[in-house]
């Protein structure tokens, strides 16, 4: 992997030639994911099992907070992404949802109750459905199409990283202060407001020969409601609609395995340890073999996670498949997504575009929350994951036929101005 640290973006390479660098702006923007996703899992590692074991939440319950934190984001998401495409400020707007998200952080102090607990929680979620889409903007404008899902393999890459440390800090807190929540809040914040600050500093705004004209709200309408986002839109909603929360998982293999309280937080870890190694392979073979494969062939893998998580019988080498095959699910679907949306749509509209898939995906996955809640409560952990195995098997195929051919640039010269030549 090539990394430069000239803030230039990377230039379409020629045939047979090297690969175009990762730009400093996708690095920074990575630095900047790192810090504040070791603040969000910190406390969303320990938030599943707080909830039902010490706040004593249902299943159903904890489905409607887990829905929430999956889908609530889907509230701002395209208003974040319209703003940053309209404005031709995307670093402000990200800079506002990560600020948001910031400040969530202490509000758990004095937090108590679900009622609390969920304010603070859709609190933080807005910040992150507000910051995602611009963000991503900057890192697609930074990046030559051909290597887009590289750059945001890169990106995601770091962000794992961060994830993967948030709870193994939160794992050392409670081994150090057993049951000191409040530790893991304030030192959670504090991991944000670093990540803030490089955001603020160090990363660039949208440089003014890559601002492409502001988009109205009807340019952005047309775009997202074409005939080159439908079917892909139509495929992530009925894969996401059969998506369950990671913290379902983990509270499925904690009940089958009886697993000790204090250990949950690692099961986060392995999946993004996973999810670190495999993010910039699956982004490469996503610009190679064509991002709608990728993505499908994602959740093959997490087909492959309920089923062995249903399995009646654990054992420490089946729950380490379950995290890889999550990992790898993760690694497959989250920055290829964003890179096949980016390039279905023009300059304007990228951020709108992004926001408009990940609002899709947010909204299919707050139902599969709920509804997996709900058979959960009725039929058990077991018989719910089979079910949602079940239809998962059947909605692979389909979303496969959904993306052929999907895989094509839009018929644009908006963004030959972006990628200059390689740093």
């Amino acid at each position: 992997m090539y990394v430069t640290l000239r803030d230039r973006p990377a230039g379409s390479r020629r045939a047979g030639g090297p690969l175009p660098r990762v730009s400093a702006t996708v690095v920074l923007l990575g630095t900047v994911s790192l810090l504040t996703d070791v603040s969000s899992e910190m406390v969303a590692s320990v938030l599943p099992l707080y909830l039902t074991a010490m706040v004593g939440l249902a299943p159903i319950a904890y489905g409607v907070l887990d829905g929430l934190y999956q889908g609530v984001s889907a509230m701002v998401r395209i208003a974040g992404g319209y703003l940053g495409d309209r404005g031709q400020h995307p670093k402000w707007i990200a800079v506002t949802g990560y600020a948001a998200s910031a400040l969530s952080r202490l509000a758990m102090l004095p937090a108590a109750g679900f009622a609390a607990i969920t304010a603070v929680v859709t609190a933080d979620r807005l910040g992150k459905g507000l910051r995602t889409a611009p963000r991503d903007a900057l890192i697609a404008a930074a990046s030559p199409p051909e290597a887009l899902g590289r750059a945001f393999g890169v990106h995601r890459a770091l962000d794992t990283a961060g994830a993967a440390l948030g709870p193994l800090v939160a794992f050392a807190l409670l081994l150090l202060v057993p049951g000191g929540y409040d530790s893991i809040f304030v030192v959670s914040f504090a991991f944000a407001v670093a990540g803030l600050a490089v955001l603020v500093l160090y990363v660039p705004g949208l440089p003014t020969a890559a601002r492409a004209d502001r988009p109205g709200p009807r340019q952005v309408l047309t775009e997202i409601g074409g005939r080159r986002l439908r079917r892909p839109l139509l495929a992530a909603a009925l894969l996401g609609v059969l998506t369950i929360g990671d913290g379902f998982l983990y509270l499925a293999l904690h009940s089958r395995d009886d697993l000790a309280a204090r250990y949950f937080p690692l099961l986060y870890v392995g999946t993004n340890i996973a999810y670190l190694a495999l993010a910039v392979p699956l982004g490469r073979l996503a610009d190679r073999v064509g991002r709608g494969r990728v993505l499908v062939a994602g959740h093959l893998a997490l087909l492959g996670g309920y089923l062995i998580a249903a399995l009646p019988g654990g054992s420490l080498g089946l729950t380490l498949t379950v995290l890889l095959l999550l990992g790898c699910f993760y690694a497959a679907t989250d920055g290829v997504l964003a890179a096949l949306v980016s390039q279905l749509v023009t300059a304007g509209a990228r951020g709108s575009g992004i926001a408009a898939a990940q609002t899709t995906v947010a909204l299919a996955r707050f139902a599969a929350s709920v509804l997996f809640g709900l058979v959960w409560t009725i039929q058990g952990p077991q018989r719910a994951l089979l079910l949602f195995a079940a239809l998962l098997a059947v909605a692979v195929p389909v979303a496969g036929w959904l993306l052929r051919g999907v895989d094509r640039p839009a018929p644009t010269a908006g963004d030959a101005h972006l990628h200059q030549a390689p740093a």
